[in-house]
């Protein structure tokens, strides 16, 4: 490489050349604004030693073929080749990771039968590290082959084997969110599955957010602790507001549920005389990095609310379809500028796939603005105007998560950290299929969108680091 080019890569990028880790030539998909898409071709990424992107270079960029030269004769550039798709990798807000064995199970019995029958008896077994062990590395991988490169779990009461799950997600390279799950509500938890002393609890949460923070090789936070009330009807005053202080004290991530159905907003307003928002709020959990599942049943007020604070909503909507009893109204929350992504609901929904959630998200809006009661007549039947398009979607699964999270992922630009997955549709693999004479780029997206699978995620990275 001759020196006149090593000194323009470096003026280019602003940093020293050696601090460059490689550079990904590919065709591209992203969204970095709401409701719209681009899709570069030839586009140049640059990564530094860190994972995080450098550079974006454009194929119309007057430097571009020089630098491609350039990085070439460096040894430092990896071609995608033509007919593969680069593109953020996915971000799931909301995985039960201990659901994992019972996801396809019982979804049509009522959401009570539901958990006391496999979600809390199962969830209760983490007691046992080893039987944790096990289904933490598999939902973890499973989640990395299907995309998502983020994931935001949900664990059980147990610290010992939630530190296990912070363990596993970064032994495979997974960004993770992890949360010891708290509820010690007598009157709403099973007497064999709940937590007896407020203050053990919040000790034992504690100690797990330092414990995670300090594991070996987590100097960067790729996997960080999460407050995790269940929600408000597990937990007593005393642990809600406890929980709230650790959320100030340590600046951290808080996920629950809110106001997921009828009986859990009503819930609310009897015992409290507020929507579930209002009482996280009051309680000091909310902030910019807090993931409130669902939160299907809110106002006005509560939207303000979220606002105010940077909150965001991880939307569900195949487990919304069987146990919300309503659907999201995503339009008005989109246009409110609400920060939304996607949650896979792992096991209220059976898929691991946020590819699947986007096509839901789309399906789930489709259903609430045409209606489904026959009986009424077409102008009556649904809410007008609230459809999602596809392209909001797969905002909501890449940048709009990185939003909720208040984390740089989700987009290919300066300073954010390189987390992404190559589509590679294939005749011979999976269902998708690319016809270049008809399909353009917004039609390529679409498909990819409601017809990926795992065959057709070839490679995946995390921080920079190819770890599928």
């Amino acid at each position: 490489m001759t020196n006149s080019l090593t000194h323009f890569i470096e003026e280019r990028m602003m940093i020293d050349f050696t601090t460059l880790r490689f550079a990904l030539l590919a065709d591209t998909f992203h969204c970095p604004v709401k409701g719209d898409f681009e899709f570069n071709v030839d586009f140049l990424i640059l990564v530094n030693h860190q994972g995080d992107i450098a550079d974006t270079v454009k194929a119309d960029d007057t430097h571009h073929a020089d630098m491609v030269v350039a990085l070439r004769e460096a040894g430092k550039l990896e071609v995608l080749p033509k007919g593969q798709y680069l593109m953020p990798g996915l971000v799931d807000l909301h995985c039960h990771a201990p659901q994992w064995p019972q996801a396809g199970k019982g979804l049509d019995l009522p959401l009570f039968d539901w958990l006391q029958n496999y979600t809390f008896p199962l969830e209760n077994r983490y007691a046992d590290n080893a039987f944790a062990a096990n289904i933490y590395q598999d939902v973890s991988r499973t989640l990395l082959a299907n995309g998502t490169t983020s994931a935001v779990y949900f664990a059980s009461i147990h610290r010992e084997s939630t530190e296990v799950l912070a363990q596993s997600c970064l032994e495979l390279g997974q960004r993770a969110f992890v949360g010891k799950v708290n509820m010690d509500n007598q009157e709403q938890c099973p007497d064999f599955y709940r937590e007896n002393s407020v203050e053990q609890a919040l000790y034992e949460t504690e100690l797990f957010v330092n414990n995670v923070r300090g594991l070996a090789g987590n100097e960067g936070g790729l996997v960080k602790p999460v407050i995790t009330p269940r929600f408000v009807p597990s937990c007593t005053d005393p642990m809600l507001k406890g929980l709230g202080e650790l959320v100030q004290k340590y600046d951290l991530h808080m996920q629950t549920h809110c106001s997921e159905s009828d009986w859990a907003r009503d819930y609310s307003i009897e015992r409290y005389g507020m929507s579930d928002i209002a009482i996280y709020a009051e309680a000091g959990l909310l902030n910019n990095k807090s993931v409130l599942a669902h939160s299907i049943f809110i106002d006005e007020k509560d939207i303000a609310m979220l606002n105010q604070f940077g909150a965001g909503i991880g939307h569900c909507p195949l487990s919304n379809m069987y146990f919300a009893n309503a659907a999201m109204q995503t339009r008005e929350l989109l246009d409110a500028n609400v920060r939304v992504g996607l949650g896979s609901d792992i096991a209220g929904a059976p898929s691991p796939s946020i590819f699947r959630a986007c096509f839901d998200a789309v399906t789930h809006s489709r259903v609430r603005e045409d209606g489904v009661d026959c009986h009424l007549p077409a102008d009556k039947r649904g809410v007008s105007g609230s459809r999602i398009s596809y392209l909001e979607s797969f905002w909501m699964a890449t940048n709009g998560g990185g939003q909720v999270l208040n984390e740089k992922i989700g987009v290919f630009a300066p300073d954010y950290h390189f987390d992404a997955i190559v589509i590679s549709p294939d005749s011979e693999r999976g269902n998708l299929r690319v016809w270049p004479d008809m399909d353009s780029p917004r039609d390529i997206l679409e498909k990819i969108i409601s017809l990926s699978q795992t065959d057709n995620i070839s490679k995946v990275w995390v921080q920079g680091k190819q770890v599928r």
